[in-house]
């Protein structure tokens, strides 16, 4: 479990933009040694639309995995995730870079089960 003070935290960062809050886990879990290995890495697609990934190996974090979700209404409004081997994934259309950011952290808040 989370203790209080990352719990504060947290509800802090749900006042704030999704950018925001995304640079503030960044910060948060960079010690010295793991942004080294591991980050964030966000790019475009050719079809076009954003991809992520964000590793949770050696955070506070340990997520369980969730099976490749896909979700499409037409060819220009569609995405999916996944969180496998310590890494949260997603793609989206290009307007849904920040709604990926959004389910990155819906994901940790929820489906976290336990602090390391």
């Amino acid at each position: 479990m989370l203790d209080q003070q990352s719990k504060e935290k947290i509800i802090k960062m749900k006042e704030k933009s999704m950018l925001t809050w995304l640079s503030e886990w960044f910060e948060s879990n960079c010690d010295g040694d793991w942004e080294h290995d591991y980050g964030i890495k966000i790019e475009t697609l050719d079809n076009p639309g954003w991809s992520i990934t964000i590793d949770l190996e050696q955070t506070k974090f340990k997520v369980k995995e969730i099976d490749w979700n896909f979700f499409e209404k037409n060819d220009n409004d569609w995405f999916g995730y996944k969180v496998i081997n310590g890494k949260f994934e997603a793609s989206g259309d290009p307007f849904k870079l920040e709604f990926l950011i959004k389910r990155f952290k819906q994901i940790i808040e929820e489906n976290q089960i336990e602090s390391v």
